[in-house]
């Protein structure tokens, strides 16, 4: 027995070997230690998801000294507070699981009820649990977890089955990618609604601004509708595919319980909305002669706002970082359809045909300098407001609530 427990600190599995005619003839000959290591990749992966707060929990039917070396291998704290059994699990009320089981990091010689057990423990204590196995007995706690995950080499169909997510290449690593991609793709939906709430309440706020101050309207019918394509066209899908972030997966994880339209976008929103109201209304006032509305004033006023929805897109490619942090040409597509954007505007004010249209004229260069410089404020706002953000994080670091992982 002391040479099992030498063994399995190491790390080793431990068997017995007997041989004999009949299993009432049994001779014992001696242990064997099965060497099962994790994959290379396990140890910084775990790493990983410490620093973005997730947590791992390793749930395993080895001894308990097979379990501690492993769990020490890869990164996992081994106090003996954090070292649980099954058999200690089947003794529990529900209330002592819900006080354990957070805490552990190690649970050893585990059955099947004792893994639903602690799913559904981190569930009551308001966890988001995803749970990860291969064999028929992970089935049920799979099913039950939040984001169940099967290995797709040496997983069971139905494990499979059971299971949210398969990883292909049977690798804890990959996990991280799915991570990065599920939160890229909430940050970039947010991005979107952001952009597409500050154009709108801009739009709309304009045109009842204008009628209750009974002044004539900065905008025809055909404008609106080339501000509308721009604001639901190529800038706007642009947004939604930003490239993932280097250190998205190491950011704190959201309140799950938060809605995607929170108040601090909100404020965000209307903020964007309040500089290109006022900035479109003042070029409006600006140009109005007393000759009444001319097709110069329609169209700097047209000009001034599609280039704040422009500017405002950039704004909007990222809630906390610099545009020169996540990379000015890192979303191709985004330049392509600002680009697209801008030429389209251009044309609209430059060819015959368009101006007919669209009852525009053409601006000189110096026309079209001021409106650039004028319609960055919306995004230079944006970039001192996302710089003090940053500090003030930075100093009440910690203080958010985790989003736990086993």
């Amino acid at each position: 027995m002391a040479e099992a427990h030498e063994i399995a600190k190491k790390g080793l599995r431990v068997m017995s070997m007997a041989k004999g005619g009949t299993l009432q003839e049994l001779v014992y000959v001696g242990i064997v230690g099965i060497c099962d290591p994790p994959r290379p990749q396990v140890r910084e992966a775990i790493s990983i998801l410490k620093e973005s707060e997730v947590q791992v929990k390793m749930v395993t039917g080895d001894s308990v000294d097979t379990a501690v070396a492993i769990a020490q291998l890869v990164g996992l704290e081994t106090l003996p507070s954090q070292v649980v059994s099954g058999e200690q699990l089947d003794t529990f009320t529900e209330t002592e699981l819900d006080e354990v089981v957070p805490r552990a990091t190690v649970f050893y010689r585990v059955s099947p009820k004792n893994k639903l057990s602690i799913v559904k423990s981190l569930q009551r204590t308001g966890f988001i649990v995803g749970m990860t196995g291969d064999g028929v007995n992970d089935g049920v706690a799979l099913k039950k977890a939040d984001i169940g995950i099967a290995m797709g080499k040496n997983g069971t169909d139905v494990c499979k089955e059971a299971a949210d997510m398969i990883l292909v290449d049977d690798d804890f690593y990959t996990i991280i990618a799915a991570i990065e991609e599920g939160k890229s793709i909430f940050y970039n939906i947010r991005n979107f609604v952001r952009f597409q709430l500050s154009t709108s309440i801009a739009a709309l706020s304009l045109i009842a601004l204008a009628t209750f101050l009974d002044i004539p309207n900065p905008l025809n019918a055909m404008q609106i509708l080339w501000i509308n394509i721009i604001m639901d066209g190529p800038p706007a899908q642009s947004l939604g595919v930003e490239p993932v972030e280097e250190d998205v997966v190491k950011q704190k994880p959201r309140d799950t319980k938060e809605p995607m339209i929170t108040k601090k976008l909100i404020v965000n929103v209307l903020l964007s909305a309040f500089f290109i109201i006022a900035g479109t209304l003042w070029v409006f006032q600006k140009e109005m002669s007393s000759e009444g509305v001319t097709a110069r004033d329609t169209t700097m006023t047209f000009t001034c706002f599609v280039f704040f929805d422009m500017w405002n897109a950039l704004s909007c490619r990222s809630q906390t970082k610099s545009v020169f942090t996540i990379g000015l040409f890192a979303n191709k597509m985004f330049l392509v359809a600002v680009t697209l954007s801008v030429v389209g505007q251009l044309l609209v004010v430059y060819v015959p045909p368009l101006q007919h249209i669209f009852q525009t004229e053409a601006l000189t260069a110096w026309d079209m300098a001021f409106l650039t410089v004028l319609t960055s404020s919306v995004w230079i706002f944006s970039e001192i407001k996302k710089l003090i953000e940053r500090y003030l994080d930075r100093r009440c670091k910690g203080k958010r609530s985790p989003l736990e992982y086993v």
